[in-house]
């Protein structure tokens, strides 16, 4: 039986906290007015964010939330994504995963559908 993984999901903007574990940036584009320095990160993984046009096209609006998580998930079956979240996994594995996104709603992003996706 596999165990409930830990990961979180924060806003690149806030400051870092102790139970954060591995910090990782899941969006496809660098913060805006975001230094490496003031981010805390461990890694940029861009590779598992979701396409330009599925981006586009969500533009961050509630009422296209379950869609874009229906879309979203089929794009992170393709190989260019796959590795990505393949390789999320295995960092949350052993220690607590947080996933960090510039987005001013956090519950309804990318970040939060590879948190479901990667909590089971």
């Amino acid at each position: 039986m596999a165990h409930k993984r830990t990961v979180h999901v924060r806003r690149v903007y806030e400051d870092p906290a102790q139970a954060d574990g591995a910090r990782v940036l899941v969006d496809r584009i660098w913060p805006r007015g975001m230094t490496k320095e003031k981010a805390h990160l461990d890694e940029w993984c861009k590779q598992v964010a979701p396409s330009t046009e599925l981006r586009k096209w969500y533009s961050h609006d509630p009422e296209r939330f379950a869609e874009f998580r229906r879309r979203y998930r089929s794009e992170l079956k393709d190989p260019q994504h796959s590795d990505g979240l393949a390789h999320l996994r295995d960092l949350a594995r052993d220690r607590t995963l947080t996933l960090l996104t510039a987005t001013k709603n956090p519950e309804i992003s990318e970040a939060e559908v590879l948190a479901e996706l990667l909590r089971g």
